[in-house]
């Protein structure tokens, strides 16, 4: 079965009913540039016009990695107004993600940082290798969640629970995410990983498609989720923009702990 460059970092394979979509960029640990992001968009939106696609499978390629969020590179520097345009950027791609009529499953194989979480908490259903580790760190860098974080994380551990995490950078192993409840089943080994992401994939694409678009509308439960993006993309921006940011980023790129002013 052949892999389509669906351009931009990321391909697309189709397995029966489901479509199976692989951030492709191993040596950054798949970080979201804007390319992947708007290759992700367009997959997306191939997925809701295919009528043959039931379900969609998101994971990584590589070993180490599902994403380990934004391309920090590319945000480095930008002022408040453009790093504003690119958060609601990807915030309107994991929101189109999210609202795809079809069920959805990250396959998480290793790193799910930042963005990459976000990414996860966009999906319907969320599997995990024994490898994989979960985290929101972007305070770490003097920065803010800014694709969905602060409004999905809490929705789905609990506000105090979220805040911790987002707080101290902590991150959630792959077994402390099941038992939070962040995942659809125990963690398993990184061979059984994506054949069982594809297993359940054909398992939802072969039920009713309308009982299981209507079951993930009731449950969706965000009504003023717009409303709480825009808010959330705007303080994200904000928080890149400023000195923090600039030397939490410099940092990480530099491979040094950060020194913040006072």
């Amino acid at each position: 079965m052949g892999a389509d460059p669906a351009g931009g970092g990321v391909t697309s394979e189709r397995h029966g009913a489901t479509l199976l979509l692989r951030l492709d960029r191993p040596a950054v640990h798949n970080a979201l540039s804007a390319g992947v992001l708007a290759a992700l968009a367009r997959a997306i939106d191939e997925a809701a016009r295919d009528a043959a696609v039931r379900a969609v499978v998101l994971t990584g390629a590589g070993e180490r990695a599902f994403c380990a969020g934004a391309d920090l590179g590319e945000l480095r520097g930008l002022d408040a107004d453009a790093a504003h345009a690119r958060l609601a950027h990807g915030q309107r791609v994991l929101r189109r993600l999210e609202r795809l009529a079809k069920p959805t499953i990250a396959a998480v194989n290793g790193l799910a940082l930042g963005g990459g979480f976000e990414l996860a908490l966009a999906c319907t259903l969320v599997l995990a290798s024994e490898r994989a580790s979960f985290g929101l760190p972007e305070a770490l860098l003097g920065l803010i969640p800014g694709y969905g974080g602060t409004q999905r994380l809490p929705r789905a551990l609990g506000r105090r629970r979220a805040l911790a995490l987002m707080l101290t950078g902590d991150r959630l192993a792959a077994a402390e995410a099941h038992t939070a409840g962040l995942l659809a089943a125990a963690p398993l080994a990184p061979d059984e990983l994506l054949p069982s992401a594809l297993a359940l994939a054909e398992r939802l694409a072969g039920g009713s498609a309308r009982a299981i678009a209507l079951i993930r509308e009731a449950v969706g439960g965000d009504p003023d989720g717009d409303a709480e993006l825009v808010r959330e993309s705007a303080l994200a921006a904000l928080s890149l923009a400023g000195a923090d940011a600039a030397e939490g980023i410099a940092a990480f790129l530099d491979k040094r702990p950060p020194r913040f002013a006072p």
